[in-house]
């Protein structure tokens, strides 16, 4: 009996002895718990931030003109040459015009000639209308004596101491000087109220054709000498010298790029937020510095077939780096928002279900995913129209492929994050 027992407290020892090996493997082949994963943290904002649109442009010049003669003549010689700076109203080439200075000097000596039968009339006149004066006063006299004569005459019938015959001769006489009287009023009337205005008249009207003609042969002389419309500097020649220079074709071009214009196709979704004043920058395409321009023109219509919006920024260029027909990119300053939400642009994460989120660390040290909906961007900063607070703290690094509520280490200001010291190191060697 006692042997009974023994037996089965050994067998009890053994069972638990086994239990305890058995329960000690399972404690060893457990996982060990994950490490925090080390990331970089940025405290969420509250500031401004610069509504920034971006586009690419072509560059224009200020000002342009496609120098035309006004004339068709062959080209005598040119006073400038591609790449040539001129001034306005300078000189730049001479066609051939010998035939149009012979008809200036013609039409010159018309003139001439008309302003002399001017003179001439206008000084006739005067003397017709002095003799045409003398002419009724000699009739006056002479219609005052035959007036007398008969007076006489007929006193002297009616007395009986004269015949009747020299009474009708001097009527006739009177009669006669009555009508020379009337003729030469008639005529002096003419001289002053029609003939004289008239005359005058015509001669100053031919003076007038005459001067016209003569002006209009100086103008086809001053056109045969090309001038420049523009300040600027020379880009294109087309034609040599002794070749036609012909009306309606472009002898030289004037370009003035001491300010260039970046002609913008912009949608319209972007350019409600544009105005003229706004502030903006030239990164042209070679790599040059930017510059600074501002928008001047934003177009009130769209076009029908792109339906874009034209903008126009303008730019100085003093020292004519910037090239008309280059390509630039062009970033404008639509606007600033004040007392927006603020987060660096490197927390913005893309999200496996669309949109964009950011991962926030909490007073524990746990990442949790957050939508956020993303308003105005700048190159560092992101305005959060929803989705985080200020005072949150976002993950700037280590958070790409972060699972959400995952326990995270937040390093120290100055420590660097695995790959980044190799990152740097690679940049050195390039």
């Amino acid at each position: 009996m006692r042997t009974m027992k023994l037996m089965r407290t050994m067998i009890r020892l053994a069972c638990c002895a086994a239990l305890g090996v058995a329960f000690s493997s399972c404690r060893k082949a457990a996982p060990p718990p994950e490490p925090a994963a080390p990331v970089r943290v940025a405290p969420v904002i509250r500031g401004s931030i610069r509504n920034i649109i971006t586009s690419d442009a072509v560059l224009f010049p200020r000002d342009q003109a496609n120098v035309m003669p006004k004339i068709s003549a062959p080209v005598q010689r040119f006073l400038v040459n591609r790449g040539d700076h001129v001034k306005r109203g300078q000189l730049l080439a001479v066609l051939e015009n010998r035939d149009l200075v012979a008809a200036a000097q013609e039409s010159k000596g018309q003139f001439g000639q008309a302003e002399s039968n001017f003179r001439t009339a206008s000084a006739a006149v005067p003397e017709q209308v002095t003799k045409a004066q003398t002419d009724v006063d000699s009739a006056r006299q002479q219609l005052d004596a035959a007036k007398k004569l008969l007076d006489n005459r007929e006193q002297l019938f009616k007395d009986g101491a004269l015949a009747r015959k020299l009474v009708d001769d001097a009527q006739v006489a009177y009669a006669q000087a009555k009508g020379q009287f009337e003729t030469a009023q008639q005529h002096l009337k003419a001289l002053q109220d029609v003939g004289r205005q008239e005359q005058i008249r015509s001669a100053a009207a031919q003076v007038a054709a005459a001067k016209g003609h003569y002006e209009s042969a100086q103008a086809q002389v001053t056109y045969s000498e090309v001038r420049s419309p523009i300040t600027g500097v020379v880009t294109d020649r087309p034609v040599y010298p002794g070749e036609m220079a012909n009306t309606g074709a472009p002898l030289l071009t004037v370009m003035d790029v001491s300010s260039v214009v970046a002609r913008i196709n912009m949608a319209q979704d972007q350019a409600k937020d544009v105005k003229a004043g706004d502030e903006a920058t030239l990164t042209p395409s070679d790599g040059s510095e930017p510059v600074s321009g501002k928008v001047t023109i934003v177009s009130p219509a769209a076009d029908l077939n792109s339906t874009t919006v034209q903008v126009w920024v303008q730019a100085d260029n003093p020292d004519e780096r910037l090239r008309a027909g280059q390509s630039v990119h062009v970033a404008i300053v639509a606007a600033t928002i004040d007392g927006a939400t603020l987060i660096p642009a490197a927390a913005v994460l893309p999200s496996d279900e669309g949109g964009t989120i950011a991962l926030v660390v909490d007073d524990k040290d746990t990442a949790h995913e957050r939508k956020v909906q993303i308003g105005v961007r700048e190159p560092e900063l992101v305005q959060v129209v929803a989705g985080v607070e200020p005072g949150e703290r976002v993950i700037t690094l280590g958070g790409l492929g972060l699972a959400d509520k995952a326990k995270v280490r937040v390093m120290k200001p100055g420590e660097k994050a695995a790959g980044e010291e190799a990152d740097k190191d690679e940049e050195g060697k390039n």
